[in-house]
């Protein structure tokens, strides 16, 4: 039947990231990617990633939409039946997908699976169910739910408040403008591109109609795709022309891009030879050159002490979730505290490569204070030579909702309103500045 791999192909994906916490971008790598999605011509491809995107960004909508169709709960091992429903659901309420195709091949998935032939007839019946009630049900249920986890939405409301809260929340929502950083003139770029440019200075185009690398300038290496808060801490380590400068975790490199755009002696370390490989191909791209080194920063020791450095830690990633909607599924509260226990490690290496009078930028694309502000205090008044370099509203144009009265750098997702809610927004980021006496 037309179609049907593909949606058994998102089945296989959602059950994985939902059930083995495996990472979205990995199964759908076009090289490297699960075996199903890769059989799939690039047309169907992109059918999955848009429903696999819309199934966990809207995962508790959907649960709600289901439940409400049903006498009784689905059983509890009725695993493979629910991620049907989720799947099919995703097109019908969110995907330019007609209703009749997305039941029928539903209905087709079920029969074909001997774990759910028997809940064919369920499956139609719930499916047409929401087609005669969507109008009415899919507003009344987004107002009502909360499509996040228990801790991850407690977490929030500790940490910024229930308001706060519920507009990062909107946000996950909402699928993400992409923005670039170029080399120069934004305005020319935006012309020849489309889109605007933020207070920040990064170019933003609303969602793209084509692919990136068709775009004018890509081969000519005169921009980078990078989130606006992705962007800033590199630009907060100062005047780095002619100085050393070591970029910790450095690929895919866009950090690294603006040290050496900056006029710095850039070394990247990164742990994976792979991630360091696709590095080293975007900076051939963009022309640019830093000595790349392959170490874990656990045991790399430089020949001599760096004059800054910029280390964009291993987290959680909770601040990328609107790109990245299986963030939410495949992490967990414990991973949040186990990877604040890798960056504390981290930071104190990269401390004891810096010089004295040196500056460190320590930042990563978490939304939790364990890996921002709570782990940055613990670092000073546990480590002796190094104080808050405190961050100035003034610094970069645009950043002074961002700064704290601390002198720290945060940003979320429901931060940067443009005209409208699709140009709005940008990644969640924390970065700190220190000092070395």
């Amino acid at each position: 039947m037309p179609g049907l791999a593909a949606r058994q192909a998102a089945t296989r994906l959602l059950a994985a990231v939902v059930e083995a916490k495996t990472p979205l971008d990995g199964m759908t790598d076009a090289q490297h990617g699960h075996p199903q999605y890769r059989a799939l011509d690039e047309r169907d491809r992109g059918l999955v990633r848009a429903i696999l995107v819309s199934a966990l960004r809207h995962r508790n909508t959907i649960a709600a939409m289901i439940s409400e169709r049903l006498d009784r709960p689905l059983p509890g091992n009725a695993h493979t039946l629910s991620h049907i429903l989720h799947v099919a659901l995703a097109q019908m309420l969110f995907l330019d997908v007609p209703d009749s195709a997305a039941v029928d091949l539903a209905v087709e998935q079920a029969k074909a699976d001997p774990r759910t032939q028997r809940f064919a007839s369920l499956v139609n019946a719930v499916l047409r169910g929401v087609g005669r009630a969507k109008d009415e049900a899919l507003p009344r249920l987004l107002a009502a739910t909360r499509d996040a986890p228990d801790w991850f939405v407690r977490r929030m409301e500790k940490a910024y408040g229930a308001e706060a809260t519920a507009a990062i929340l909107a946000a996950h929502r909402l699928e993400p403008a992409i923005d670039f950083t170029v080399k120069e003139d934004p305005a020319g770029w935006t012309q020849k591109l489309g889109g605007i440019v933020l207070p920040t200075g990064s170019v933003r185009l609303a969602a793209l109609d084509r692919s990136v690398t068709e775009l004018p300038g890509y081969a000519e290496g005169e921009w980078w795709v990078q989130d606006a808060a992705a962007a800033l801490p590199a630009r907060l380590m100062g005047k780095v022309s002619g100085k050393r400068v070591a970029d910790l975790c450095a690929a895919p490199g866009g950090k690294t891009a603006q040290l050496v755009l900056a006029g710095a002696k850039v070394t990247a370390v990164e742990i994976s030879a792979n991630r360091l490989k696709r590095l080293a191909g975007n900076l051939a791209r963009l022309k640019l050159d830093a000595e790349l080194v392959t170490a874990d920063l656990a045991t790399y020791e430089p020949a001599e002490p760096f004059d800054a450095i910029l280390l964009d830690a291993p987290c959680s990633s909770t601040g990328t979730v609107r790109r990245h909607p299986d963030v939410l599924w495949t992490k967990s509260e414990a991973d949040i505290a186990k990877l604040a226990d890798v960056q504390r490690t981290l930071l104190g290496h990269a401390a004891r490569m810096l010089k004295p009078g040196g500056t460190l930028v320590f930042s990563n694309c978490s939304l939790d204070p364990l890996e921002g502000e709570d782990l940055v205090r613990a670092f000073l008044s546990g480590t002796s030579g190094f104080s808050l370099d405190a961050i100035g509203a003034e610094e970069i144009p645009g950043i002074a909702e961002f700064v704290t009265p601390e002198g720290f750098l945060r940003t979320t997702p429901a931060g940067l309103r443009m005209e409208t809610p699709q140009m709005s927004g940008l990644d969640g980021f924390f970065a700190a500045r220190l000092r070395k006496a």
